[in-house]
């Protein structure tokens, strides 16, 4: 079985642009729910009148190897376009955030390959090894995304569909809307094996959308589990057009399930209940009663166990999505958000369900 696997093409031979995910070494400092919170603490840092001293203990900041802060902060403050570093970035699955992205402010922003993530685009997201005895390292992105974005122990690589070539390469943040060209980042080899292969030209999206659905088979990362925890992921190529269509069609569900863009996800199938303050004190499920409690009194509905227990990399998606806003109340932006999550995962459930029948 090893002999065979090896002869699949692997993701870093597919999508030959990528690197390791986003390390800031201070992502308390540069990252935040809020736009306008991460703005005002920015600018903050930035005030001349405050010793370097005391906005060292106000945002517990430290020196390392790579960052000293005194000489960091003077570059931050001699830019007066600090506020268009500030982007969106996937932080964790589902969990869309703000970043300070600015090469003073952060340790490793991989600007090489982030940059094509400023443009319309997408990315898959996986690693290269991981300790944990299931694998299911694979998620999409279409911003930027950290090295922790599928999994907190083992860093995850980031591989853009599109390179995108803006007119001015010095500037990172050149203006997104300005006409930009762009190429498939995908193995020349590759796209011309599947063109005879199909005897048709493919788009770029549907191999994207392939792969995907190839990393989310249940029965692909089953048996090839041994292999999947030591090096990135291979991917085998059906020789027939007619699967490479429905499990192309499939992938594109799921990116749209993952990205939040499909019209099926709403009206949701989850629904929040209670009076209070919407603040998450200790999430709780109860199998019994299919709800995810965020306090005694308030609690999502119609979450169903698997839905729970769901997983992409380390994460158990709609528990850690709750942990990380313990202590703060969640709007009705956010409580719409994780009821379309919960709506996400039950149909992604069913779409790998759907994949199993198209490969038996």
């Amino acid at each position: 079985m090893f002999d065979r696997y090896q002869k699949y093409s692997k993701v870093t031979e597919i999508l030959p642009v990528n690197c390791l995910g986003v390390q800031t070494h201070r992502d308390s400092f540069v990252i935040d729910f809020d736009r306008a919170a991460l703005k005002h603490r920015i600018r903050m840092f930035r005030d001349k009148s405050l010793p370097d001293e005391i906005t060292r203990q106000t945002f517990g900041l430290k020196d390392n190897r790579d960052w000293k802060m005194s000489p960091k902060r003077k570059a931050i403050i001699s830019d007066e376009r600090w506020e268009e570093k500030i982007t969106k970035i996937l932080y964790r699955p589902f969990d869309v955030r703000w970043i300070f992205y600015h090469k003073d402010a952060i340790d490793f922003g991989r600007p090489e390959v982030m940059r094509h993530m400023l443009h319309d685009n997408l990315a898959l997201n996986t690693m290269r090894q991981t300790k944990m005895p299931e694998w299911r390292h694979a998620v999409v992105s279409n911003m930027m995304a950290p090295a922790v974005y599928v999994e907190i122990k083992d860093g995850c690589n980031l591989f853009p569909l599109y390179l995108c070539s803006d007119g001015d390469k010095k500037d990172l943040f050149t203006d997104p809307s300005k006409a930009t060209e762009r190429k498939p980042n995908l193995d020349p080899s590759l796209l011309r094996m599947l063109k005879e292969t199909y005897d048709q030209e493919l788009t770029p999206e549907e191999i994207f959308f392939y792969i995907y659905a190839v990393l989310y088979s249940t029965s692909y990362r089953t048996k090839y589990a041994e292999f999947l925890k030591t090096d990135f992921p291979r991917v085998p190529f059906t020789r027939g057009r007619e699967l490479f269509t429905q499990m192309a069609h499939l992938g594109e569900k799921l990116v749209g399930l993952h990205l939040l863009k499909l019209p099926e996800l709403d009206p949701p199938i989850a629904r929040f209940q209670g009076t209070g303050d919407s603040k998450v004190e200790k999430q709780l499920y109860s199998r019994k009663e299919k709800r995810v409690y965020i306090n005694k009194t308030q609690y999502f509905e119609a979450v169903e166990p698997e839905v729970w227990k769901y997983q992409i990399g380390g994460y158990q998606v709609l528990d850690k999505w709750l942990k990380d806003r313990k202590g703060r109340s969640l709007s009705l932006e956010d409580i719409r958000h994780y009821c379309r999550v919960v709506t996400a995962l039950s149909k992604t459930i069913a779409i790998q369900a759907e994949i199993e029948s198209s490969l038996s």
